[in-house]
C-alpha cells in the first residue's frame, strides 16, 4: 500500500476530534467517511463538522463550505465506511472495552494492510491491540485541539506494530500539512502533554501559594515564552538567545540559575483539593478582563484563539 495512492479515508467516531478531522482531511482533498452508530450520531457530530467549515471559510481558506461537505459521507454501515480503506482514524473513548470493539468492527471490512490510527490520548497501542487479528498495523496518531487546525500528531507504536506503518503514517500526514512526532517508546500523556502538564502543574502551585494570580500567570506565558514557542521550540530558542555559542552557551551562562530553579520547582504528585473551586472563580474575571478584539465568551475567545492559530501556521506555511 502506497500512502500517496490513498483518495478515500475514514473516521471512526465524529465528535470533536473526529468532526475536526473530518473537515480537514475534506478540505485537503480527501474524501471523508464518518461512521456513526446511530442516526442520532450523526445529528450530534453534524455541529462539529460546521464549526471547523466555517472557520475556514471565515478565515479564507475555503471559499465555499459546500465543497467541503461534497467531500464527507456519514454512514451508519461499516461496510460502507471501511471497505476498501486504507487509512482509518478511530475517535472514540478513552475505553479499552470499546476501543476493541471498534478494532473489531474495522477489521471485518478493511483490508489487511490498512492502517488504524488511534486518536487516543492515554490507551497504549499495545492495549488497543491485543485482541486484533492485525496488530501490526495498528498506531497511535493523537491530534491537539482543536484538530482542524493544530498540525501536531503524535505517532507511537505498540509492541507488535510494524515499523513500516509508522513511516508510512508518518508520511500521509506530512502530505497533509500535519506535524507528526514519533514517540518512540509508549509513554503515558506522549510528548505534548507531559510537557503541557509541566507546565500547568507550576501554574497550578504558583496560584495555589499565592505567588501571583491565574490571570497573571496565563499572561506571563501568552506575552513571553509564549509567543517565542509559536515560531521554535525551547531548544531553538535558546540556541537563538545563547549568543555566539548558542544552547551550549545558555547552558554554561545559565546553568546555576536553571539549577536553582529545578531545585524549587513544583513537584506536587496532585491536584490540590482547594484546585476546582479556585480555579473556576479565577477563570471568569480573566474572561471579563480580555480586552473587546479577544470578547468575552467562549465562542468570542476560541474564534479569536482560531484566527490566531491561522495565520501563525501560514508564516509556517502549513496552512
Amino acid at each position: 500500500m502506497n500512502v500517496k495512492d490513498i483518495k478515500t479515508i475514514a473516521m471512526y467516531g465524529a465528535g470533536t476530534i473526529g468532526g475536526g478531522f473530518a473537515a480537514y482531511f475534506a478540505l485537503k482533498g480527501l474524501n471523508v467517511n464518518v461512521y456513526v452508530r446511530s442516526e442520532a450520531s450523526i445529528e450530534r457530530a453534524t455541529p462539529k463538522v460546521q464549526v471547523a467549515i466555517d472557520t475556514y471559510v471565515k478565515y479564507g481558506l475555503c471559499d465555499d463550505g459546500q465543497k467541503i461537505w461534497d467531500k464527507i459521507k456519514f454512514t451508519t454501515d461499516p461496510a460502507e465506511a471501511f471497505t476498501g480503506v486504507y487509512f482509518v482514524q478511530e475517535n472514540g473513548a478513552e475505553n479499552l472495552e470499546q476501543k476493541h470493539q471498534m478494532v473489531a468492527t474495522m477489521e471485518q471490512y478493511l483490508p489487511e494492510d490498512a492502517i488504524i490510527a488511534s486518536s487516543s490520548s492515554g490507551t497504549p497501542v499495545t492495549k488497543i491491540a491485543s485482541e486484533a487479528k492485525h496488530p501490526e498495523r495498528i498506531i497511535v496518531a493523537h491530534p491537539f485541539n482543536p484538530a482542524y487546525l493544530l498540525p501536531l500528531i503524535e505517532i507511537c507504536g505498540g509492541e507488535k506494530t510494524d515499523p513500516a506503518v509508522i513511516q508510512q503514517a508518518i508520511e500521509f500526514y506530512k502530505m497533509y500539512d500535519k506535524a507528526p512526532v514519533y514517540v518512540k517508546i509508549e509513554k503515558n500523556g506522549f510528548i505534548a502533554n507531559r510537557l503541557m502538564h509541566a507546565l500547568w502543574r507550576e501554574e497550578i502551585a504558583l496560584v495555589t501559594e499565592g505567588v501571583c494570580s491565574m490571570a497573571d500567570a496565563d499572561d506571563a506565558w501568552t506575552f513571553g515564552p509564549g509567543i517565542r514557542l509559536a515560531a521554535f521550540g525551547p531548544a531553538m530558542n535558546y540556541e537563538l538567545g545563547g549568543g555566539d555559542l548558542g544552547l551550549k552557551g545558555c547552558a554554561i551562562k545559565f546553568g546555576a540559575m536553571t539549577n536553582a530553579v529545578f531545585a524549587d520547582i513544583s513537584d506536587m504528585k496532585a491536584v490540590p483539593d482547594t484546585w476546582a473551586d479556585q480555579s473556576g472563580e479565577e477563570i471568569g474575571p480573566l474572561m471579563e478582563a480580555f480586552p473587546e478584539v479577544i470578547g468575552h465568551d467562549k465562542a468570542s475567545i476560541a474564534d479569536f484563539r482560531d484566527n490566531l492559530i491561522i495565520n501563525v501556521l501560514k508564516m509556517h506555511k502549513r496552512m
